[in-house]
């Protein structure tokens, strides 16, 4: 042996584990290239070792009694060989003579200075040869199912060349191809994920071990906000420990972003890509770098993520279903109105309403709220950037710290023409068409072609300019002394959050006509004489103003950890393999402050635009010009065409000098929450049959204080209306002791059978417990925060099987159940007696009672079960022939009881749970080129209840996606990828499709790069 690997010591930390996988690990630790056969090593399990050691030292150690033994054969190589003084391995060595076995590879994966090396095996009869691969899928997978088989729950991942090389727009994307995770899309784009189709709050967030904040009003984090390319891992934990922060019934998201001594020495990637829309018709720009590197016990590493997006959105809606009662309802001045939407309901539907005031019985004649077409146009600029340095003198010991900053600007221009049917001065004119049929099991009669007496038509120019800065910083150490471990964690992070948002407003009323499409919604002319063309009659339509909502929002949370671990050998309880227990604290603390100002004139105290200012006034573009791309909605049963008031003229007319908006005490709310928790947990390890179990079993103690505040309203006493001079404030809190338990029994050297059992809890919004106050005029409802609410619990398990191939792949099955109980729910509380309610245009709309509305924790608990199935192969299994080509695919299914959350006890499943969802992958690669299509598709789901009455579904969707790769040389590519190739459209609808409530169409979108890695 020669005498530099005889001296040389190193640190190596193996498990007890089959000899491939030690060996694989060794040639790691020891940085040599380890040559065996497959066959060989078939069946044998090697020994845990964990020290300081010279090489012969070492792997005499791992292989000892398994009779097998090392030979050098070169000064970075060793070969596995059987021991030919063993009876049983003499005879398997026969055997490969026999069969003419040359029986060795040698796999060599360098990361720079090709000095990270592994070992492979193959089918015997491989020649030998060497290989560098880089960004291998395949390799990408294998990486993936060795995580998920050396975890203790239910988990999968993805690593960084599997994330880098999907197509995708963002990291929520990314995510979609992990087996039971689903995205959110809006306007073509993921932005929130579920997991196993459960609504995205159900899911907690981390990166770097750190709750993620992300300026969004609630606790789920919107995904588009990060580029997947600053992203080293992301792992999906679907059965928590004791150690794992609470937070996500549905599972939680871990993201890891790169750390120097993830890679061997110097690593430099940089990439650039130019992205087409087919409906915007603009090239976006993407660029990303990282340049990382280690020199002795210290490494830095800087990332760096820029992009730009351009999409263009049409939309056509139907919007939703409203009740008869609208008018029904209406007395004194008001009583002709009434009278006529009965007249004529009977009249033409043959339909008597007994009870006027009953909503069980008007809710069920419901027609068509408003109907509209849409273009909207996204523009997106984003960056993201990470730094981390570590001091790492020996793998005992490392001090790494993290830093990720970011930020994203979104502006989105909406452009709007659409007919509000239930304007309140209308009624029913005449009925065309209906749909007594399709609901008939509710006694929902559809009015699905109707004239109505008095439209309100609306030209609404919107636009909607977000800014979010983000940052996170981490100090955490890593520590193993003797059988312990301790580690350490400090850390922030934190977003700001700013939105303007306006409406310019112009309405006409006139009589018109609006009927279902197959799409969603079209308005016409009616028979009556004073009808008007919507689309083109700008002199009808008055100014009613321009609205400005100004939204700060300050997300910030501050996290302490501390863990200790210690490997435990104990004579009269051998089982006992660790003990662990920890305690982490967290403050958080969310701010929002808001404000509204209508402009209705050239200055601050001028209302003279207001209702007699028309649309003609004002300069106009035609909407194929306010986007780019050109014609709106080709394909649409008709094709309409408008003109109105682009956003920038807008802006610069209506936004006087001096012009500003004060934040409103009544929108003004502040939230802070304090959690300190504590657990313990063991690990132990025995045969069950002789086979090897482990179990991992803990408790979690959970204690959470919340401190709410916001502003209140007070009557003076000379009866006006005030605010509190000082927020008001009000406090609770709730502890929780949360058991967890995760097994898993290798029942053979590849069958895994695994088993968890949890109870977790997911946190209310913090939007949802704020003290505040905000009303919908048009439903005549207040909504008020409640800070009193509880978490929404979950009792969970799951039992499942996991097959790894010895190819890499893996086939699985699982079965898992969630009983979820304390759902936060939306319900009436309260009632405001005489509330005087104006229109638009000033004129007195009438005096009503409005409801107040507020989540609450719903009674009782209903129950989520669902099989996952994964299978991730090779085609080589199945023939040779197919080297290169494999599969890669998952299936969800989901059951749940939940029903009649409706007000009309419509059965209906909890928002956002489909109950389908499965991706598939296939791929081919070699050397220089890789292929790949993907296909995801999600069930129906349904998105809210409308009204608390009837539910309004997002029709299922399936997607398709394209991948292609050729390496110029061994570290540059080349690489195109195609998004929604088959531009499928967005599509919702109301109870049934035949209810369309919209159709939105974003196109597809190609990428051109290229991707440099040394």
């Amino acid at each position: 042996m020669p005498e530099s690997i005889e001296l040389q010591r190193i640190e190596f930390d193996i498990q007890q584990l089959p000899a491939n996988k030690a060996l694989q690990i060794f040639a790691k630790q020891a940085n040599l290239q380890v040559l065996f056969s497959a066959e060989l090593v078939k069946g044998l399990k090697a020994n845990s070792i964990s020290g300081f050691y010279s090489i012969p030292e070492a792997i005499a150690q791992v292989l000892s009694g398994t009779g097998l033994q090392p030979k050098i054969t070169d000064s970075r190589i060793l070969t596995i060989t059987a021991d030919n003084s063993r009876p049983s391995n003499e005879e398997r060595q026969v055997d490969f003579k026999k069969k003419q076995l040359s029986g060795i590879i040698a796999f060599l994966t360098a990361m720079v200075s090709n000095s990270a090396t592994q070992a492979q095996e193959i089918e015997p009869g491989d020649h030998i040869e060497q290989m560098i691969v880089t960004g291998s899928y395949q390799k990408s997978l294998e990486k993936a199912v060795d995580i998920k088989r050396n975890s203790i729950g239910f988990s999968d991942s993805v690593v960084a060349s599997d994330i880098a090389d999907f197509p995708e727009q963002n990291l929520a994307e990314a995510l979609q191809r992990i087996p039971g995770v689903t995205i959110e899309r809006n306007k073509g784009l993921g932005n929130k994920v579920n997991v196993r189709s459960l609504p995205s709050e159900f899911t907690h967030v981390s990166i770097n071990n750190l709750a993620t904040a992300s300026g969004s009003g609630g606790r789920d984090v919107e995904f588009d906000m990060f580029a997947s390319d600053i992203i080293q891992q992301v792992k999906v934990k679907k059965s928590p420990t004791a150690a794992d922060e609470e937070g996500g019934i549905a599972g939680t998201v871990e993201i890891q972003t790169a750390r120097p001594f993830d890679y061997s020495g110097r690593k430099v990637i940089v990439s650039a890509e130019g992205a087409y829309n087919t409906i915007s018709e603009e090239v976006d720009p993407n660029f990303s770098l990282l340049a990382s590197n280690t020199v002795g016990n210290w490494g830095a590493l800087v990332s760096f993520s820029s992009s730009q997006r351009t999409n263009r959105t049409d939309a056509n809606s139907g919007v939703d279903f409203r009740p008869l009662s609208r008018w029904l309802e209406k007395s004194g001045s008001s009583q002709h109105q009434s009278d006529q939407a009965a007249a004529v309901l009977e009249r033409d539907t043959g339909i008597v309403i007994n009870d006027r005031f009953n909503d069980d019985e008007t809710g069920r004649v419901v027609f068509l709220n408003k109907a509209g077409d849409r273009a909207y146009l996204n523009e997106q600029e984003k960056w993201g950037a990470t730094a981390s340095i570590q001091f790492k003198p020996s793998n005992n010991f490392s001090l790494t710290f993290d830093a990720l900053v970011g930020k994203y600007d979104a502006t989105e221009d909406e452009y709007d023409a659409a007919a509000y049917s239930a304007s309140s001065p209308s009624s029913l004119a005449e009925i065309h068409d209906y749909d007594s049929t399709t609901l008939s099991d509710y006694g929902i009669t559809v009015l699905t072609d109707t004239s109505y007496a008095l439209t309100q038509h609306e030209f609404l120019s919107k636009e909607d300019v977000n800014e979010t800065d983000y940052q996170q910083f981490s100090l955490a150490s890593e520590w193993s002394v003797g059988l312990w471990s301790i580690d350490g964690l400090l850390g922030y992070s934190g977003a700001e959050k700013f939105s303007d948002r306006t409406n310019l407003k112009h309405t006409s009323y006139a009589p018109s006509r609006t009927r279902y499409t197959d799409q969603g919604g079209q308005t016409l002319m009616s028979d009556d004489p004073d009808s008007i063309d919507m689309y083109n009659a700008p002199s009808s339509y008055l100014f009613d103003f321009y609205d400005v909502t100004l939204e700060e929002i300050q997300d910030d949370k501050y996290a302490a950890q501390f863990d200790v671990s210690r490997e435990m050998h104990i004579d009269f309880l051998p089982a006992l393999a660790d003990i662990h227990f920890g305690v982490r604290y967290t403050d958080k603390s969310k701010k929002r402050n808001q404000g509204d100002k209508e402009v209705k004139g050239p200055s601050a105290d001028d209302s003279s635009w207001s209702g007699v200012r028309t649309l003609q006034d004002s300069e106009l573009t035609p909407i194929e010009e306010l986007v780019p791309g050109g014609e709106y909605l080709p394909d649409l049963s008709y094709s309409p065409s408008w003109a109105q008031v682009s956003n920038e003229y807008a802006r610069d007319l209506f936004r006087y000098d001096g012009f500003h908006v004060d934040y409103a005490p009544d929108q003004y709310y502040q939230v802070d929450e304090e959690v300190f928790s504590l657990y313990a947990m063991a690990d132990f390890e025995f045969d069950i049959l002789s086979r090897p179990a482990l179990i991992n079993a803990g408790f979690r103690y959970v204690d959470t204080s919340v401190l709410s505040s916001g502003f209140h309203q007070v009557q003076t006493t000379d009866g006006s209306t005030v605010y509190t001079s000082e927020p008001v404030s009000k406090d609770g809190s709730y502890d929780d002791l949360l058991p967890s338990f995760n097994m898993k029994v290798e029942l053979s050297e590849n069958l895994m059978f695994r088993a968890a059992a949890s109870q977790t809890l997911m946190r209310p919004a913090l939007t949802d417990i704020a003290y505040k106050r905000s009303v919908s005029l048009s439903e005549f409802k207040y909504y008020d925060g409640n800070p009193d609410l509880q978490p929404t619990y979950a009792d969970q398990w799951e039992l499942g099987v996991e097959y790894y191939l010895e190819s890499g792949g893996i086939l699985s099955a699982s079965y898992f159940e969630k009983e979820i109980e304390g759902v936060v729910r939306e319900s009436l509380t309260g009632i405001v007696p005489n509330v005087t309610k104006y229109n638009d245009n000033g004129t007195l709309d009438g005096v009503y009672d409005f409801e107040v509305y507020q989540k609450i924790n719903a009674e009782g608990s209903y129950d989520v079960s669902g099989v996952e199935l994964v299978a991730q192969f090779p085609l080589t299994i199945i023939s040779e022939s197919l080297e290169g080509f494999g599969i890669n695919a998952n299936y969800t299914i989901l059951d749940n009881s939940l029903t009649g959350e409706s007000d009309l006890n419509i059965p209906t499943a909890p928002e956002g749970l489909a109950e389908n969802t499965y991706n598939l992958v296939a791929y081919y690669e070699n050397d220089r080129f890789n292929a790949r299509i993907l296909y995801n598709y999600k069930d129906k789901y349904v998105e809210r209840i409308e009204r608390d009455m009837y539910p309004v579904y997002r029709d299922s969707y399936g997607q398709l996606d394209l991948s292609l790769g050729f390496y110029v040389t061994e570290n540059i590519k080349l690489s195109l990828e195609g998004i929604n190739i088959t531009e499928e459209a967005t599509q919702g609808y109301t109870m049934d499709p035949r209810f369309p409530t919209m159709y939105e169409v974003s196109g597809s979108r190609y990428t051109l790069g290229v991707r440099a890695n040394f």
